[in-house]
């Protein structure tokens, strides 16, 4: 769905994305979903292995309530895998994709760019670098550090790295999914990775030598197309009404936190390829803590005595020359105004969201 106005942002988001060093494999994966603006399809940009986004978007694609609405309006549901918010850029920018599930540093990208209006939170909690048989950032000096470009965990690297007063210029940067991180960590490959949940668990788990020498905080939101908005409102509200819906049913009992955990990792190894080694009871866990444990949860939280969310990443990374020169605050503030969760929120009655039907 969609159509593309103004070209510029197009052209800085993929010629930042298509030199990244992961570019190849974007190209090689992304190209063959078959992506079209002009699908009838409501197509969704998902990431099956981070948690507690996957779980989130897992639940959502089960959603049987979700996909009968949506099928009686002509806008089935299409969910694509990505491996990181930064794939999903070009496709957003130019209204491929009409929703996605997104960290920090992809969000401020394309809300930016003001192709996206952001919904809802989907998780809030902290990335780290997990090293091996070292206690402090500054022992990494010269040292393989694996991360994911453009991720919420590259902005907890750099933030690392500063804080040590050292830079990307002082350790060697290695490009890796984040499931493959844990055991390249193992194997000696990477004395360092800077990832987001689960591989800082799997981790810790793998042995007592690796260690958490940093921490960051990091946010996922849910975000939609603008385009998507303007063009099929309808279907977008009921998209929004899926996304509380399965914030709601993971709230009501633990039995369905572990059938949604296994229901993630089936899609995580469809994905990869390989079996995962995180258990069910680790993705509950922290699926509790970073998402179903904060109480405004789905919704994103203002304190006018404080910074405005996002606000202290923005100027973080516009200041390191990670966002476009004329990357705008005020498309994120713009991008962030929108009564869409509000409104689902406020007749919980009509929207359905206490009503659940998802497979046995």
């Amino acid at each position: 769905m969609g159509v593309f106005g103004d070209g510029r942002w197009f052209i800085a988001i993929m010629a930042f994305v298509m030199f990244l060093p992961c570019s190849q494999a974007f190209e090689s994966y992304v190209d063959k979903y078959g992506l079209n603006r002009n699908s009838p399809a409501i197509d969704m940009g998902v990431q099956p292995l981070g948690v507690p986004s996957g779980v989130l978007s897992s639940v959502m694609r089960r959603d049987r309530i979700l996909l009968e609405k949506l099928k009686g309006m002509g806008n089935p549901l299409l969910t694509y895998p990505f491996q990181r918010g930064a794939d999903m850029l070009p496709a957003l920018a130019d209204g491929r994709l009409d929703a996605a599930l997104l960290g920090d540093m992809p969000t401020l990208m394309s809300a930016a760019s003001g192709k996206v209006l952001i919904v809802g939170l989907v998780k809030q909690s902290p990335t780290a670098i997990v090293a091996r048989g070292r206690a402090q950032v500054g022992a990494l000096a010269g040292k393989r550090i694996a991360y994911v470009e453009a991720s919420s965990a590259h902005q907890t690297l750099l933030q690392g790295l500063s804080s040590a007063g050292l830079s990307e210029k002082d350790v060697k940067l290695v490009p890796m999914r984040v499931d493959e991180m844990p055991a390249a960590l193992e194997r000696g490959e990477i004395e360092a990775f800077a990832a987001w949940e689960p591989a800082p668990s799997v981790a810790l788990a793998n042995s007592g030598a690796n260690r958490i020498v940093f921490r960051g905080s990091s946010t996922d939101y849910f975000v939609i197309s603008r385009v998507a908005a303007q063009r099929s409102p309808q279907a977008v509200n009921v998209l929004v009404a899926a996304y509380v819906r399965a914030i709601e049913w993971l709230r009501v009992s633990r039995h369905n936190q572990e059938k949604a955990a296994q229901w993630v990792k089936d899609d995580a190894e469809a994905f990869s390829g390989k079996k995962s080694d995180i258990s069910l009871e680790q993705i509950a866990g922290i699926t509790r803590k970073e998402l179903l444990s904060i109480p405004s949860a789905p919704r994103i939280i203002v304190n006018p005595r404080a910074q405005p969310p996002l606000k202290v990443a923005f100027d973080f990374l516009k200041g390191l020359g990670k966002l476009p020169a004329d990357a705008s605050w005020a498309n994120v503030e713009s991008a962030m105004d929108n009564d869409i969760l509000p409104n689902i929120m406020a007749d919980a009655r009509l929207s359905e969201t206490g009503r659940f039907d998802y497979p046995e």
